[in-house]
């Protein structure tokens, strides 16, 4: 292929048969990415209940994200080095080698590593499909086949969920264990994207070069690292026991140094400290932070509400989180030319915000009686809320940046989401896993004045059956209930189980009504934008050039 992105397709020709091919390698890693996450998330509970590590689940979520969002700038920067091909298969091979650990995972600590590696190729799979996209592809091009890559996103959406509750619900498939092969799955998919991207890419040869910075992407893991170990075990530690202070300092320390490297690398720092000056760039990636923080760390708990709350099996619980791709995939259709048109960027992102706030608000309200139906419309209702807050996002931070920094605006696009959805996802699972213990206990309390409780505790059968056992020594002071493994939920005997899942119903409301409150928190600083922003004056002056060529 030429060094120069293709400017027309005619069927036939070699340049139309290279860019078919290149853009089928692209959506074939895509798809590994967009599906591993909505599997994972169908099917976390199993996993976790396997590994006995249901209260450290945040660890495998959240070293994922934290990996995947610093290695997406470093692997844009890396290909104009060293060209996309190479790291485009680098990637991939770190996350086929990642899916394979985790599917060999013995431990939720070795889960938990090991979807750090994932998280390395993940993280360039996403870089490195939309920079390729800019090399091979005009830009009339670059919006036709977005419509394939939309396709891929909305099937992984649809077919994720139903099939990471297939794998969590069955023992073993070819004698192994069911739910490893919610990892074990990417392998031939990977394999497939590899020998097409081995075989067929011709990838224009021009490169730049540029300086890494690997000083900044150190130093925001010696930050990011300890604030998150402290997320997950400041409530054993004590919030204010020395290692949990010792943590924040380092982690402090690492910030400090991040901001002095992005400094001094300028714009070849991971996030260039010159674009805050531009208030749009600031507020937009404040409310992308605010927006990952309430939308991950709420998301994580829809799958766990349906199966521990509700007592849905894996299947139906993935099979009910198809409402919220529905609800995505509802208003994201077609908003980018509404937005576009308008410019009312913050119209549309407290429109989103707010949709998302009052869904979790209702989401507190919920409990183990409440009906499906109004839990599906909610279910919905998030994933329309999504659908809003992360195109406009996106599309205030392109459309409002200069031509020269329109790569670095769509990876801070990614890099604030990644950094938001880790924290919440971390904030928010130890807070339910903090709450969850105290609130059995008062329930199990409460329960001595059901009459069904108490003849399930005078029923010799009921009190023989080992499933029992972890809410009868609860009852009799003998012990907490280890949430580790919730398992013993599916067999215990349900007069007994009511207390225990009220209270971890009541746990999550808590964490729904503390997401709607973040959320509330992204809607007061949407208000800090314009009410209608204009292109960047280069865009404005690229648009005459661009209609004779569309013509």
């Amino acid at each position: 292929m030429s060094t120069e992105p293709v400017a027309a397709e005619t069927p036939g020709t070699p340049e139309f048969r290279a860019v078919r091919v290149i853009v089928i390698g692209l959506m074939l890693g895509l798809m590994l990415s967009s599906l591993d996450f909505v599997i994972i998330a169908a099917s976390m509970r199993t996993i976790a209940d396997q590994l006995h590590g249901q209260t450290l689940q945040a660890w495998a979520t959240t070293a994922y994200m934290v990996t995947s969002t610093i290695a997406t700038p470093l692997f844009g920067k890396l290909s104009d080095l060293y060209g996309r091909k190479k790291l485009y298969m680098l990637a991939i091979g770190i996350f086929l080698a990642g899916s394979l650990l985790c599917g060999l995972a013995g431990s939720m600590y070795q889960l938990a590593a090991f979807r750090a590696v994932q998280g390395i190729g993940g993280g360039g799979l996403t870089a490195l499909a939309f920079a390729i996209m800019g090399d091979v592809l005009t830009p009339e091009l670059r919006a036709r086949y977005q419509i394939w890559f939309s396709a891929v996103s909305a099937v992984s959406g649809v077919l994720g969920p139903p099939i990471g509750g297939l794998f969590a619900g069955a023992d073993s498939l070819l004698g192994i264990d069911g739910w490893r092969w919610a990892f074990l799955i990417n392998l031939p998919i990977g394999l497939i994207a590899l020998l097409v991207v081995q075989a067929r890419f011709r990838m224009p040869g021009k490169r730049r070069a540029h300086r890494i910075d690997y000083g900044g992407a150190l130093w925001l893991v010696v930050c990011l690292g300890p604030w998150l170990v402290v997320s997950e075990q400041g409530r054993h530690w004590g919030w204010g026991s020395l290692p949990t202070l010792s943590l924040l300092v380092v982690g402090l320390v690492g910030l400090v140094l991040f901001l002095v490297t992005e400094r001094r690398m300028a714009d070849a720092a991971v996030i260039p400290l010159r674009l805050f000056r531009n208030r749009m760039f600031a507020v937009i990636n404040g409310a992308n932070v605010i927006v990952g923080i309430g939308v991950f760390g709420s998301l994580i708990f829809l799958p766990l509400y349906l199966q521990l709350v509700k007592g849905q099996g894996p299947g139906e619980a993935g099979a009910m989180l198809i409402l919220q791709t529905a609800g995505v995939l509802t208003t994201s259709r077609g908003l980018s030319k509404v937005i576009n048109r308008s410019g009312r960027y913050r119209a549309f992102l407290l429109l989103g915000m707010g949709v998302v706030a009052g869904t979790l608000f209702v989401f507190a309200t919920l409990d183990e009686h409440s009906s499906l139906w109004l839990a599906g419309a909610l279910i919905y209702l998030l994933g329309a809320g999504v659908g809003i807050c992360f195109p406009v996002t996106l599309l205030a931070l392109q459309n409002t940046s200069a031509k020269e920094d329109m790569g670095v605006s769509s990876a801070a696009f990614s890099f604030f989401r990644g950094i938001g959805g880790a924290a919440g996802t971390a904030l928010f699972l130890s807070m339910m896993f903090s709450l969850a213990g105290s609130r059995i206990e008062a329930a199990v309390g409460r329960a001595g004045r059901d009459a069904g409780f108490r003849a399930a505790l005078a029923d010799p059968a009921v009190v023989a059956d080992p499933a029992n056992r972890p809410i009868l020594d609860t009852v009799r002071g003998q012990g907490g209930i280890n949430l580790d493994d919730t398992s013993f939920l599916l067999g215990a005997d349900p007069r007994l189980a009511a207390p225990v899942v009220r209270g971890i119903g009541d746990a999550m409301s808590t964490v729904f009504l503390a997401g709607g409150c973040v959320m509330l928190i992204g809607f007061l600083l949407a208000l800090l934008l314009p009410g209608r922003a204009r292109q960047s004056a280069t865009k404005e002056a690229e648009v005459p050039k661009a209609q004779p060529a569309a013509s």
